[in-house]
């Protein structure tokens, strides 16, 4: 059976990604589409992908064209949804599905009708031991779940220099810390718990109201120079913490900061459990902290030989051969296209669907409000 074409819309940082993932496992790249023609022309050329697409109406009448790959701009992203699957295309979507939960709600609408794949990329759940976690939980090994605590921290938006298009509100949206980097913390967390923040308390920050922005373009996590530059007022968040409330009366709370120097792409949580607790960093991503009251404690590093068979089957190295960042794309894409070739779109979905990029909007709002109100506030179901 012949394996299905995928298109890549983009061509910043984690366009890339993907297609490096999606070549992993030899699966076929067939064209890219970026803002313009000149720039799809160069990205399929400095990645020897045969066609650079001139538009997105090109892309989706490609025959050739199974699935499109979204690495778009965030206010691209309803649009571009809406016309693949109206296309018949399979879609994979960077977070945030859409800017606010009336796209979304109408994607998630859209794709229950469609023999489709609807995915969004919650890359982050594809860790290991971060599976391993869901299973302990899920078997009871950590007992009652008491509460969670953890963080997404990075530097690279640190001075007023620092410049990007997820500065924008008009661009990324009203959100920008907590939209960008705090809805993988919660995903992660809601995934591996299987519980759901039903309500939350916010307090954000925006730590450079005014930022220097080049004249020219900027790639994301770059540090070039621009000598040029023109003063631009920023209202989205460069901080954040928010403290939650979960179903079963879990508590939890997080941090995010995109300007707190050394850390450049820390993800961190801590799960206390009546048994034991656990905690994990994705900066060191194959060790899984175990703490014990009554015992030492214990690092469990990742072993494929000593994982749930669960966590084994997304592990693709021995021990000691490190699995990080590109190899989570990887096992989400493997899953969505085993999925795929599998051929019932009636099966259960074990990969993150427009719904959960849907409820991750839906818990922006709500933390958005909440920092207006300055008041808890309830997620909506």
């Amino acid at each position: 059976m012949p394996r299905i074409g995928s298109a890549v819309v983009g061509t910043g940082f984690i366009a890339p990604v993907h297609i490096e993932a999606l070549r992993r496992l030899g699966r076929p790249v067939v064209g890219v589409l970026g803002s313009t023609p000149e720039k799809s022309r160069r990205f399929a050329a400095s990645l020897s992908i045969e066609r650079a697409y001139e538009n997105c109406a090109e892309l989706l009448a490609d025959a050739n064209v199974g699935a499109v790959h979204l690495a778009s701009p965030n206010r691209l992203h309803f649009e571009q949804c809406l016309a693949a699957l109206q296309a018949g295309k399979h879609v994979i979507c960077e977070k945030p599905l859409a800017m606010n939960t009336d796209e979304s709600s109408r994607l998630v609408a859209l794709a229950s009708e469609k023999a489709l794949v609807a995915a969004v990329c919650y890359n982050v759940r594809y860790y290991p031991l971060c599976l391993e976690v869901r299973e302990w939980i899920a078997s009871g090994r950590l007992g009652e779940i008491r509460h969670v605590t953890g963080s997404y921290l990075q530097d690279w938006l640190m001075y007023d220099t620092d410049f990007n298009w997820r500065v924008l509100a008009e661009d990324g949206g009203a959100l920008r810390a907590i939209a960008d980097i705090g809805t993988h913390w919660l995903d992660l967390i809601q995934s591996i718990t299987g519980l759901a923040v039903t309500e939350v308390c916010a307090d954000l920050k925006t730590v450079w109201p005014v930022r220097r922005r080049p004249t020219g373009s900027i790639e994301t996590f770059s540090t070039r120079a621009a000598a040029e530059r023109i003063e631009a007022p920023i209202t989205t968040e460069d901080y954040g913490s928010v403290l939650l409330h979960f179903d079963h009366d879990m508590r939890g709370a997080f941090t995010v900061s995109q300007v707190c120097a050394g850390r450049k792409n820390a993800l961190r949580f801590e799960i206390a459990g009546s048994a034991a607790s656990l905690a994990w960093n994705s900066e060191r991503p194959d060790e899984l902290w175990i703490g014990e009251r009554d015992r030492p404690n214990e690092v469990l590093l990742r072993d494929p030989a000593l994982l749930h068979p669960a966590a084994r089957a997304h592990t693709s190295y021995p021990g000691g051969h490190n699995e990080g960042f590109p190899d989570t794309f990887k096992q989400l894409f493997q899953t969505i296209y085993g999925y795929i070739d599998a051929g019932d779109f009636n099966a259960p979905r074990p990969f993150p669907t427009f719904a959960d990029g849907h409820r991750e909007i839906a818990l922006c709002e709500a933390i958005l409000k909440s920092q207006r109100n300055r008041a808890w506030v309830r997620v909506p179901t």
